[in-house]
């Protein structure tokens, strides 16, 4: 079967989810982060390269701020346990993102992380935390004007090889849950061919078999990447 190298995961509606549950939304994220571990452990069983999760967006602070101080709460957990069992797995471990406006201790955790997996040779594993694919772009601008870049003459090669993701793959497939159908600022460059499942699934009620099935339904996709087919 035809699978795709890397994968990308907008992981939405926990607080719908915890709404109909009659829950804080809080529960909803910590409903959605013990989901995510499920899914990690079933992509690296999928033999999946890479796979990247939209955990924390640029508009994500605009939230209320207990909702934000939970969403770091949780995942400051899970950097700081969790993220043993996917290490011992020989997971390769990034964040991707602006970490300026995060806590000292989240961006600690992050860097240590990292460097405990950077030996690594199994699957990458990408955390987007305040992270967006119009922010990736316009730091790697500024990034090239910092070397006096001649803009008049500018390569897509060169605005890539500065964005977050330089040494990544682009997207192959896009999965979102919750049954919106928009890319909410992920990845917009590298998923510009990614091939694209929806779900109506909350994703704290997505399972290791709807994440089979949507691994499966790349394989039936025809990806010409703007070519023509010489059989039609």
């Amino acid at each position: 079967m035809k699978k795709p190298y890397h994968v990308g995961l907008i992981m939405d509606g926990n607080g719908r989810w915890a709404s109909n549950q009659n829950l804080n939304r809080n529960e909803g994220h910590k409903a959605g982060a013990k989901i995510c571990m499920d899914i990690i452990h079933e992509a690296i069983n999928l033999d999946i390269k890479v796979l990247s999760l939209f955990a924390f967006s640029t508009e994500n602070w605009l939230r209320p701020d207990d909702e934000v101080l939970s969403i770091m709460a949780i995942l400051n957990s899970y950097l700081e346990s969790e993220i043993l069992a996917f290490l011992k797995r020989g997971v390769h471990f990034r964040v991707i993102g602006d970490r300026s406006k995060l806590s000292t201790k989240t961006r600690f955790l992050m860097k240590n992380a990292e460097k405990l997996s950077v030996s690594n040779k199994g699957m990458k594993l990408v955390l987007a935390v305040n992270y967006g694919g119009q922010d990736d772009i316009l730091r790697s601008i500024k990034k090239l004007a910092k070397q006096h870049y001649d803009f008049t003459n500018i390569q897509s090669d060169d605005l890539q090889q500065h964005l977050d993701t330089t040494d990544l793959p682009t997207v192959d497939l896009m999965i979102r849950t919750s049954g919106e159908q928009r890319l909410s600022n992920f990845m917009i460059w590298q998923a510009a061919y990614a091939e694209y499942y929806f779900t109506q699934t909350q994703w704290p009620d997505f399972t290791i078999e709807e994440f089979a099935q949507a691994i499966s339904s790349f394989g039936q996709r025809d990806r010409r990447f703007g070519k023509v087919d010489c059989d039609i």
